[in-house]
């Protein structure tokens, strides 16, 4: 590596953040990025460990560590080091397509299993990476790549979140002609209405679409394949048909009957209708402040409202972050699972994935405006308390123990608190039925889409599914390398071989 001692001499150091006060003003990105000379200080604590984890995706204990794309980390690093901005961007793209997107919104696998991490830091990879992308844009070195030879064979991509937009651009750029649609207004899925926008702002979606259009990749936005569109009129025009659109079948909970009790919602209605309303304002997100947007009537309110979010992972953290911007009166979260310990147990070494506390942006912020953790462990919703008109008032909360898989309350707990609005934050169950159900494929006991083992073609020909859709809800990152993986074998399909 540049600097075999980097490790020794220099600490691990984040970009910083934007001041828990003045962030909750607005709803824009609020990471500050270190300068150029600290950034390279951070590539040079890649050390030479010889067997690189950190690129590795290692099932550990049923969990990953190590980047599911096997990104070449210690050779970026290594340019990075050496002020090689232009190769360490060449080596990234070599198996990432969308760095913009992991190095916002990954948890980084990656530097859960980074050597550094046994006995200190790890490395600042999830930085380095978001400062070789947008170094990349910044100097122009990312430009419409040239497509030279056409295939003639057409593919169809139902679904533009993470997954159908990496296999659209591995099958545009090997010279098939692709187009993707997308049931809602604009292109991104859950990137982009199930991400809020401080987490990752919408402009660097559009700059990326913008790129893929210029390619030749065409967009088919509001059109709901299996209802405004029929499985039989794409598969009489095109050639493959790639179905990536996501698990979003959100899980219910009990007793939350959203259409009887006024002030229940499942999260991601709440999050979409937040990006929804920024995004059809005259001026850009980032320059909406929170005082200006909250004057609008046209998505869900949590403004002076005691919220309570039920789900402990990242949706329930965006959520929290999103009702403290439009004023929430207070935010509860409830998770059923035992509070994590604050370090790694002597079960659970490097390089396993650390099943320790996380407390990421929205439980920070809570506890700065509110003066405590928000999260409540080892509890769930007993009952709901509405008025007369349904109005959700309050909630009965329970402590809960686990006799093996199975979940009991705990008698003698239950706690009454105040709850006008309740975010269902559980996850979901696997994908909406009805456009498999039109393509005629199986589904899986998990209401996934079935593929072959270890592939991606579906039970029907020339149909095949990537991402959430056929593996469940899980991270943007595994769904970029699960397009990536279809693509392919899709073009294996249409040519014969595949480079």
């Amino acid at each position: 590596m540049g600097k075999v001692t980097g490790f020794l001499e220099y600490k691990r150091k984040n970009n910083g953040d934007i001041p828990v006060s003045e962030r909750i003003k607005n709803f824009g990105e609020f990471h500050l990025k270190l300068d150029d000379k600290e950034r390279i200080k951070q590539a040079a604590r890649c050390m030479d460990c010889g067997v690189p984890f950190c690129q590795s995706a290692m099932r550990l204990k049923g969990m990953v560590t190590g980047c599911p794309l096997h990104n070449l980390i210690p050779e970026w690093n290594d340019a990075l080091y050496h002020g090689q901005n232009e190769f360490a961007l060449s080596r990234l793209l070599k198996t990432s397509s969308f760095p913009e997107f992991t190095a916002r919104v990954c948890p980084a696998l990656c530097e859960k299993a980074c050597i550094n991490g046994e006995h200190g830091d790890a490395v600042t990879v999830h930085d380095n990476e978001l400062y070789v992308i947008e170094k990349a844009f910044e100097k122009g070195y990312i430009k419409p790549r040239l497509i030279q030879v056409k295939s003639e064979k057409k593919v169809a991509v139902i679904g533009s979140g993470p997954a159908g937009l990496a296999a659209a651009d591995r099958l545009n750029y090997r010279g098939h002609s692709v187009t993707v649609y997308e049931r809602d207004d604009r292109i991104g899925g859950l990137l982009m209405y199930g991400i809020p926008n401080m987490k990752l702002d919408k402009s660097v979606i559009e700059r990326r679409k913008k790129l893929m259009e210029a390619e030749g990749v065409v967009f088919v936005t509001g059109v709901d394949v299996g209802r405004d569109i029929s499985a039989k009129e794409l598969q009489s025009e095109f050639d493959a048909i790639i179905l990536a659109c996501g698990a979003k079948q959100p899980r219910g909970l009990n007793g939350a009957d959203t259409e009887k009790i006024k002030g229940i919602h499942y999260a991601v209605d709440f999050l979409k209708s937040t990006t929804a309303s920024l995004l059809n304002r005259e001026d850009s997100i980032t320059e909406c402040n929170v005082d200006d947007f909250m004057k609008g009537r046209d998505f869900i309110s949590a403004k002076d409202k005691n919220v309570v979010i039920v789900g402990g992972g990242d949706t329930g953290n965006d959520c929290i972050g999103t009702v403290i911007r439009h004023g929430c009166k207070s935010v509860t979260a409830l998770e059923m699972m035992p509070k994590p310990p604050i370090e790694r147990n002597a079960g659970n070494p490097w390089p396993e994935w650390p099943k320790v506390l996380k407390t990421d942006y929205g439980h920070l912020e809570a506890i700065e405006l509110f003066g405590h953790d928000p999260r409540l462990y080892e509890t769930t919703v007993k009952e709901y308390v509405t008025d007369k008109k349904g109005n959700l008032k309050k909630i009965v909360i329970s402590k809960v123990a686990f006799e093996g898989r199975n979940m009991k309350l705990v008698e003698g707990s239950e706690q009454e608190i105040p709850c006008d609005m309740l975010l269902i934050a559980a996850g979901f169950t696997g994908c909406e039925s009805y456009t498999p159900e039109s393509f005629s494929v199986d589904l899986t006991e998990r209401n996934v889409v079935k593929t072959k083992a270890d592939g991606y073609q579906t039970s029907k020909e020339g149909i095949f599914a990537a991402g959430d859709m056929r593996r469940g809800q899980s991270l943007v990152v595994w769904a970029i390398a699960e397009g990536r993986a279809c693509a392919t074998e899709v073009d294996k399909y249409l040519m014969g071989y595949t480079n």
